[in-house]
């Protein structure tokens, strides 16, 4: 059991150079929600829901992280920062990491029954801050999804989504087989420019246009060059 946590916390040390030591990392908020999220989860399973809830009730209050007791979690999954809800049919693979303010959110079913409503993040997937991740949808292996991005449908292996509604976007070999991304979102490859970056082009092309008509106006003939005046409409030859 020891030497499971040992290697757990370093899991997260891996992801994330902030702790100086695992002592630091004991007192991260996920830590803390997963493992009161364990006790909560067997007392789930045990059909002992008051109690489930009642440890899910205390470990939000705690750390600002909500996992529902029936939600199914592997190992090594890392909450960096806290304001995460997690709903009751999720199911996380292994070496998954979230950042702050995620949602995996349910659908409501149209017949009143539970069933499968939450998503299924598969391993080593990263969700950046602030996505909402909604129904009962699967994430595929090693797919991320960019902050505040919106997913509704299910996401292929290797993807990464952004935007709102989340669209795939392609990721080169080299950046889908990197071991981890922070925030799930490689900033120089496939995103969209910047703002700032868009401006610029928008003023170069501006600027290129400008000079094309500057020497159009020069190619025209005056008066003053001798050109031929147009005729006026109804003149006679």
């Amino acid at each position: 059991m020891f030497d499971r946590l040992v290697a757990y916390l370093d899991s997260i040390h891996a992801r994330d150079p902030a702790p100086r030591s695992r002592w630091e990392i004991l007192l991260y908020p996920g830590v803390l929600a997963l493992g009161m999220h364990k006790i909560a989860h067997w007392l789930f399973e045990a059909k002992l829901f008051f109690l489930a809830r009642l440890v899910n009730h205390v470990s939000r209050w705690m750390t600002a992280i909500d996992i529902h007791p029936g939600a199914k979690i592997g190992k090594n999954f890392f909450i960096d920062h806290g304001f995460t809800v997690i709903g009751e049919t999720a199911e996380i693979g292994d070496n998954v990491t979230i950042y702050q303010c995620v949602t995996l959110g349910g659908t409501n079913p149209t017949n009143g029954q539970g069933g499968k409503r939450h998503p299924t993040l598969c391993d080593n997937v990263i969700i950046g801050s602030g996505a909402q991740v909604i129904g009962p949808i699967t994430v595929g292996e090693r797919a991320r999804v960019g902050a505040n991005a919106v997913v509704t449908d299910d996401v292929p292996e290797g993807a990464t989504m952004i935007g709102l509604k989340a669209r795939s976007t392609l990721v080169p070999a080299e950046t889908w087989l990197r071991e981890f991304i922070p925030y799930g979102t490689p900033c120089d490859e496939p995103c969209e420019p910047l703002p700032s970056e868009r401006v610029q082009v928008l003023e170069a092309e501006i600027q290129l246009l400008r000079e094309e008509m500057a020497q159009l106006r020069k190619s025209l003939p005056t008066p003053d060059d001798g050109g031929e005046k147009p005729r006026k409409s109804g003149a006679r030859s």
